[in-house]
């Protein structure tokens, strides 16, 4: 036997690192303000936060239980409708403070989860995918035809500064956009901090072991229905608090909030984002209204663009951008990072003269398709073109087959010397563990 003393471990949930990651997050939430002073900026920011909570409280059931579902909007709308009708109850004469109405909003979340998915998580898979599509649909249908509570096509409004309470005592009644940020932002970090606590519970671990394997989380006596069932109403609760912020930031609900497609979208740039880091879905909702509010400015043929990304990302990158992000913090520690620099240079500048030739085609076929009625010259990154003339469209086709060539020269470099340095990192790791044993 040994004679080398062993360490006593510790778990250390507030280690240095954490600390620093936490308070950094916290001071951006706090100074982002005197950044973004435009209201249209604050807004989207605004926008931004609501979207991340919306993502994580999806990613609850995609990441972290294996459950993908495509009828999440329906916890995020109806936790819109709740908050709407609570706020016009507070102008009424409730006695509750504003502040509280995404709790409540939250709360309702919970109860439709609690209701919806005891039969959601009767089946796993497949089928417990296509139960929440159909629920989904039938949540959506349903809001035309009860106009009493969901205002029919128009929604319902509401007036965020009504009501009362010592912060509206103070002077803080949401009537700005700042106000409205700093809530939103006191939520964000709060309802973050919570579901990553949320992981680290026994119930976060035992819906690990049902993504994982649910025959043999059943087999060591948990019963796997009911770990997806509490994960669905933990989901929903975060979900209406997301619902309960838009319905404040907007000052309205609407039936489009339960639409398939917004589930659609929280999937997918949840899935961009990266669902096997916890600050994945934290990316994916920034990502969701750049490209709903930002890139839809830009060029009406933004979903296509969207598809495209999502596509290279499937095949390329399946973790996200919060992978890609992990992958290469570690190639730092490891020292090889340095080694990329030139392939990634190499392949950033000869993609965005590809993206150029691409996007020129893409936007002069729109021109001449859809929007022809306003003419046929247009400008791509300040070069004008015009899409009734074949020397633009020949242009356009060299810059995309020229830049394409010379990104797969440079793609195909960054390849090798990212294999080479996996290799070299494989052997530092295993030189480590060595040393440790």
């Amino acid at each position: 036997m040994s004679s080398t003393t062993l360490k006593p471990m510790h778990f250390r949930p507030l280690n240095g690192v954490r600390i620093v990651v936490w308070s950094g997050f916290a001071l951006i939430l706090l100074l982002l303000p005197l950044i973004a002073r435009s209201n249209f900026v604050l807004t989207l920011v605004c926008a931004m936060g609501i979207a991340s909570i919306a993502c994580m409280s999806y990613n609850m059931l995609l990441g972290q239980a294996g459950m993908l579902s495509f009828g999440h909007a329906v916890y995020t709308g109806l936790g819109a409708f709740f908050a709407v009708h609570a706020m016009n109850k507070i102008a009424g004469g409730w006695p509750m403070p504003m502040w509280i109405v995404p709790l409540v909003a939250g709360f309702g979340g919970f109860l439709v989860g609690a209701l919806l998915g005891y039969v959601t998580t009767r089946k796993a898979g497949t089928p417990f995918s296509m139960i929440t599509l159909g629920v989904g649909e039938l949540v959506f249908a349903g809001a035309l035809m009860f106009p009493e509570f969901f205002g029919g096509e128009s929604g319902v409004s509401a007036n965020r500064t009504a009501g009362s309470g010592w912060l509206h005592d103070l002077g803080v009644n949401f009537g700005s956009q700042t106000q409205v940020y700093y809530l939103i932002a006191i939520y964000l970090f709060v309802c973050t901090a919570a579901m990553y606590a949320f992981t680290h519970t026994p119930l976060g671990r035992i819906a690990n072991a049902v993504r994982d394997n649910a025959e043999r989380t059943e087999f060591v006596g948990y019963d796997t229905r009911w770990v997806r069932y509490l994960i669905v109403m933990a989901s929903s609760f975060f979900a209406g608090v997301a619902g309960g912020l838009s319905a404040i930031s907007f000052e309205s609900a609407t039936a489009e909030l339960l639409h398939g497609v917004r589930s659609g979208s929280y999937l997918l740039f949840t899935f961009l984002g990266g669902v096997g880091f916890f600050f994945g879905p934290l990316i994916g909702g920034v990502l969701l209204i750049f490209s709903l509010y930002v890139l839809s400015e830009l060029t009406k043929a933004w979903q296509l663009y969207v598809g495209i990304v999502f596509l290279i990302m499937v095949v390329f990158a399946p973790g996200g951008f919060s992978a890609l992000f992990m992958l290469n913090l570690r190639r730092v520690k490891y020292g090889e990072w340095r080694k990329m620099r030139w392939p990634y240079a190499g392949m950033a500048f000869f993609g965005l003269i590809a993206l150029w030739g691409f996007a020129a085609l893409v936007e002069m076929a729109y021109q001449l398709q859809v929007a022809a009625g306003s003419g046929t010259a247009l400008t791509i990154a300040h070069i004008p073109l015009d899409a009734a003339k074949a020397s633009s469209w020949a242009i356009a086709a060299i810059v995309l087959l020229l830049g394409g060539a010379a990104f797969e020269f440079w793609r195909r470099r960054f390849a090798k010397v990212w294999s080479d340095g996996e290799e070299r990192i494989a052997e530092a790791i295993k030189r480590e563990e060595a040393a440790i044993v």
